[in-house]
């Protein structure tokens, strides 16, 4: 059915990062009028051009300023009725930048529960959300009583970075100590304790739930492990690794009803969003990592795609651009299974010529990192082939890189 409306839509689309390119496709292909604001830096990338009918340049910093001077500028002749942030650092901005023009869709007090790591702490705990105990690394006297309150390893996190970026796992309060005095002695307020969250560390395996939501509601769910845990990654280097987990596991059920938990308690209406969870070695319960309202990194997309056959980049401008009178649900196309394998490669461009299963969906084309997606029916073989994958990647390609403080 063709979802072309007669009242075209005016979409302003902010990207701090080159991602997204199938979204800016799709709303063109709906009929819409399409204008991307980007960092100065990025503009020479291989967008979307042809679908594009304006790109307006704003400050590299990315700042909220900005951003609110080129949307303003551009308003002057071409008023927006959508503001679509396609990268999770611009979550709160296109949040803001709705609230300032007057525009529906998630403003920026909701949209800091999908970038907020303390934010998402907080609500979780309102709502009954299993998840770590935690607290803010600000105020000396707190920060004692959790320490003797919940014994180590902690860990101390970004509240505003996604992944594993910037994580540090603390065994003793004394490193806990060292490491918020090192950060307040920062000048930037944003690189200092107040900035970050601390929390317990919880051992066990990490899932990630990718999901399409319309009305309040799920409408498709990926649900998938991660074969070493992306904090181990971050910290040791190695072959990044997830894949489909079985459609009728248990592990399967329990990650979706706690997907829903999490996104019912946050109220999300539409779009698309990445959540993670940690499956505890102790108990064998889920706990509640974080969660973005976003597209998934790192070929999580073309691994979605793999198993259910969506574009999930596209999927999401259906929604978005759904009407009550032209409206939109997904609906997965298949049931099959994906994986992943990538890691950070010592030669600018990889060459995976030697890799030819007719399982690889996906060949990543970017600098100085190889990837590969996989499709099966068969999830025991998509396991196998990772393991392959792993194994040959360290050998052919693997660099490693210290972990960073900032994306």
């Amino acid at each position: 059915m063709s979802q072309k409306n007669s009242q075209p839509n005016t979409v302003f689309c902010l990207a701090s990062y080159f991602k997204g390119n199938d979204f800016l496709r799709e709303c063109k292909d709906l009929g819409h009028r399409v204008f991307l604001f980007s960092r100065e830096k990025i503009l020479e990338k291989e967008w979307a051009w042809e679908s594009l009918d304006g790109i307006i340049p704003v400050d590299n910093d990315g700042e909220i300023r900005s951003y609110l001077n080129a949307v303003a500028n551009e308003s002057r002749m071409n008023k927006p009725t959508h503001i679509i942030a396609l990268e999770e650092g611009d979550v709160i901005t296109a949040g803001r930048l709705r609230e300032h023009f007057g525009l529906d869709g998630m403003q920026s007090s909701q949209a800091r529960l999908f970038r907020d790591k303390l934010s998402m702490r907080f609500k979780g705990e309102q709502c009954g959300i299993r998840q770590a105990e935690f607290t803010h690394p600000l105020n000396y006297q707190e920060v004692g009583e959790f320490m003797e309150r919940v014994p180590p390893p902690w860990v101390l996190k970004p509240r505003a970075d996604a992944s594993a970026i910037g994580i540090k796992k603390l065994t003793d309060s004394e490193q806990v100590w060292r490491a918020i005095d090192k950060l307040n002695e920062n000048k930037n307020l944003s690189e200092q304790s107040d900035a970050f969250v601390l929390e317990q560390f919880i051992e066990g395996e990490v899932y990630h739930i990718d999901s399409l939501i319309n009305e309040g509601k799920v409408a498709v769910a990926g649900a998938n492990r991660y074969g070493d845990a992306p904090l181990k990654i971050a910290v040791h280097g190695g072959v990044s690794t997830s894949y489909t987990i079985d459609y009728n596991s248990a592990e399967r059920k329990k990650l979706l009803k706690a997907n829903e938990k999490v996104l019912k308690a946050f109220n999300f209406q539409k779009g698309v969003t990445h959540a993670e969870f940690i499956k505890s070695r102790k108990d064998g319960e889920f706990y509640f990592l974080e969660i973005g309202a976003r597209v998934g990194g790192a070929y999580t997309a073309e691994a979605f795609e793999a198993a259910t056959g969506l574009n999930i980049w596209r999927e999401w401008a259906k929604i978005e651009m759904a009407t009550d009178e032209n409206p939109y649900y997904p609906k997965a196309k298949r049931f099959d299974y994906g994986g992943i394998a990538v890691s950070l490669a010592k030669q600018e461009f990889p060459d995976t010529s030697a890799y030819n299963d007719s399982e690889i969906f996906y060949r990543a084309k970017r600098e100085h990192h190889v990837g590969l997606v996989l499709h099966s029916t068969n999830l025991k073989r998509v396991q196998e082939l990772l393991q392959d994958y792993t194994r040959r990647f360290s050998k052919d390609f693997l660099a490693i890189a210290p972990q960073p403080d900032r994306p």
